[in-house]
Formats: C-alpha cells, sequence, structure tokens
C-alpha cells in the first residue's frame, strides 16, 4: 500500500463502539426515505459496525423473520404497515486501499453516502465516478442497482464488492465479473436476492481520466460555459447541476428519483416506432435500442398531472412526487396508470427502478 499522505483525510472503518445493536419496535420510517412516505415497520435494527452486522446475521439464522435491507431510502415506496424487520446499514469509512502509476482503488463501506462519497474521489482528482454526482443513496446500494447516469454506470468503476452471506455468516469478496452486471441489475437482485448483506464496495479509480461528455447535454453546457478544456471538477459540476434542474430536491419535495427504467427494444421494434414518431428520444444499447422513458410518459399525457396526493413532476416525467402525505398504495396507483397508458400507446413494457415493499 502506498503511503496515506496523497489523501485529504482517511476514516477508519469500525470505530469502536460498546453499545450492542438496538432491535426497535414499530419504527416510523418518514426520514428513512427520500419518497416521505410515512410507514412504520415490524422492528427495525440500524448496523453501524461490522460487529453488529455478524450479531444480526447470527439473529436471523435462528429466527428466520421477514427483513428488508434499507440503505439510503432513495429508491423505495413503503406501503403503510411493513410487517418485516427493517435492517439500515450504516457502516462508514473509506481507506485508500492500493496505488499504482495510474489508478488508486478506494474501499468504501456500505453506509456512506453516495453523493458525498463522488464528490471526496472527485475533489481528490480520481476520474471515474464524476458522471455519478449528486445520485442519492449509499455506497451499498449503489451495485445492487447498478446505478447510472449520463454514459456511466458504477460497473465501471466496481472493482469488487465485500458481503456477508445470510444464511452462513460467510464474508465474502466478489469481483466485478461475479456480481453480474446488467442494466439497473445484478446479482444481488437476482440469484442472491435477500441472501447477502453488502458491506463495503472497493473502486477501481484513474489518476488519467477520459471524460465521458456525449450524454445528457454536458458537452454542450460546457461550450456554453467556453470551457474546452474540462477537468472531472467541470464535468462533476454540470452533471449536478442538470441533475438540479431536472430532478426535485428530496430533502424538499419527496421522490424515488428516476421512477422508472428505460425500456430496452428491438431494431425492428425501433424502426416502426421511428416511423410514427420522428421525435422519438432512443439510443443505441448493445444490440437493441434504449428508449428514453420520460419521453414515452409525456407522450401519454402525464407531465404534471397528478392522482391522489401523488403527481407527475412537471420538469422530468420519469419523476413521480409526493405532494403532501401520500401513500404508498397511491403510488403504486399512480404508476400502475402510468404503464397502463404506455403499454396500451405503444406495446412498451415500462418497469419501475423503485421498489415496493409491503
Amino acid at each position: 500500500m502506498q503511503s496515506p499522505k496523497m489523501f485529504i483525510f482517511c476514516r477508519n472503518f469500525d470505530f469502536p463502539n460498546d453499545d450492542f445493536m438496538i432491535l426497535q419496535q414499530s419504527v416510523s420510517l418518514k426520514s428513512y426515505n427520500t419518497f416521505g412516505i410515512d410507514a412504520t415497520c415490524r422492528y427495525f435494527v440500524e448496523l453501524k459496525q461490522r460487529d453488529d452486522v455478524e450479531k444480526w446475521v447470527a439473529m436471523q439464522q435462528q429466527s428466520h423473520d421477514p427483513f428488508f435491507i434499507l440503505g439510503g431510502g432513495s429508491n423505495v415506496v413503503f406501503q403503510q404497515c411493513i410487517e418485516k424487520t427493517v435492517v439500515k446499514v450504516s457502516l462508514r469509512g473509506i481507506e485508500a486501499v492500493k496505488e499504482d502509476e495510474g489508478n488508486v482503488w478506494i474501499k468504501a463501506a456500505a453506509g456512506e453516502i453516495w453523493s458525498d462519497f463522488v464528490d471526496y474521489c472527485v475533489e481528490n482528482r480520481w476520474g471515474g465516478m464524476e458522471n455519478l454526482s449528486n445520485i442519492p443513496g449509499t455506497v451499498g446500494a449503489a451495485p445492487v442497482q447498478n446505478v447510472g447516469a449520463y454514459g456511466v454506470e458504477a460497473k465501471d468503476v466496481i472493482e469488487t464488492v465485500e458481503c456477508i452471506e445470510i444464511a452462513t455468516g460467510q464474508w465474502k469478496r466478489l469481483t466485478n465479473a461475479e456480481c453480474q452486471f446488467g442494466y439497473r441489475d445484478s446479482i444481488f437482485k437476482q440469484a442472491f436476492k435477500n441472501q447477502y448483506i453488502i458491506a463495503a464496495v472497493t473502486f477501481r479509480l484513474t489518476k488519467n481520466p477520459k471524460l465521458q461528455l456525449s450524454y445528457g447535454g454536458i458537452s454542450s453546457r460546457l461550450e456554453r460555459e467556453g470551457i474546452e478544456q474540462p477537468t472531472i471538477a467541470d464535468v462533476s459540476r454540470v452533471v449536478h447541476s442538470l441533475r438540479v434542474n431536472k430532478l426535485p430536491d428530496p430533502a424538499i419535495i419527496g421522490s424515488a428519483g428516476s421512477f422508472f427504467k428505460n425500456p430496452i427494444i428491438s431494431h425492428d421494434k425501433y424502426a416502426v416506432l421511428l416511423q410514427h414518431y420522428r421525435d422519438l428520444v432512443a439510443f443505441p444499447f448493445e444490440e437493441s435500442f434504449k428508449i428514453a422513458a420520460g419521453w414515452l410518459i409525456e407522450q401519454c399525457g402525464w407531465k404534471g398531472r397528478q392522482l391522489g396526493r401523488v403527481g407527475v413532476y412537471p420538469q422530468q416525467a420519469l419523476v413521480l412526487y409526493n405532494l403532501g402525505d401520500c401513500t404508498g398504495e397511491e403510488v403504486k396507483q399512480l404508476a400502475n396508470a402510468i404503464q397502463q397508458s404506455v403499454k396500451e400507446k405503444f406495446d412498451i413494457d415500462l418497469e419501475p427502478e423503485a421498489i415496493f415493499i409491503e
């Protein structure tokens, strides 16, 4: 390992704490989800250090109670009463584990705030994460969802994921390939769903970044600002600004961010749609095309509309937002209505990014 003198700071993992984790009953989850839904759970436990994780896993092996692993709460929609134990992963720590001439490997604990961690990497001039700026959530949730924005996904920078298997209590370190990343997908949403707790993620970042500027108006914004040789800090700042302009601040307006995945369709279907909709917003994706879900929703007339106490955000049709004290059931009803409209008009199935928890 190289000398730590290069870092602005380095927080140690697993601060000493003599307090045993506390299992609470009937806890309000309003402050634990960015949609601001006032739901309650049967039990609530917060894991703040590695020992807590191992203790809870041992308890779970005995009880076999239903549970839900909670990160930043930015991608969930809670129903009124959750008959499960909600397990909040709050492990903290950032550590440089390796470095060579062109790269640096940074390990971040699962409870670190994702946007803060990205800012930390940008400040240290480590490239690869700048397009993922200002995304809500935690580091531990990033590999589960394979978060992405503006042409970059978490899989592009993840080296390994450290996790514990709940059934056995065995710690594992999965490689990037073993995580089986896909579009907003990973093994943690498929074969390993509800079987592991992610404790930390190691990222491989570069000291010589190759900037990704071709998505979402980044290059045009930089041109308007007269920046001919942008840095990762410039890209991060522009991405942050673009997201602020399109998406509501969850501290002010409750939402789960982008609510639906961009659907992927075949070349043939794309060609047929293009004949009828010359302004179709789509991007090549592997051997197919990815259609902008926000465009589909807007074409169905949902942008700016509301149903009960939930609405479709006027600045971005991909976002559903809380008009005030909405319930998870109201969110589900609006989501279902939008999905039905898109299916009827375009014969395309919209899949939510947000997860409904009951």
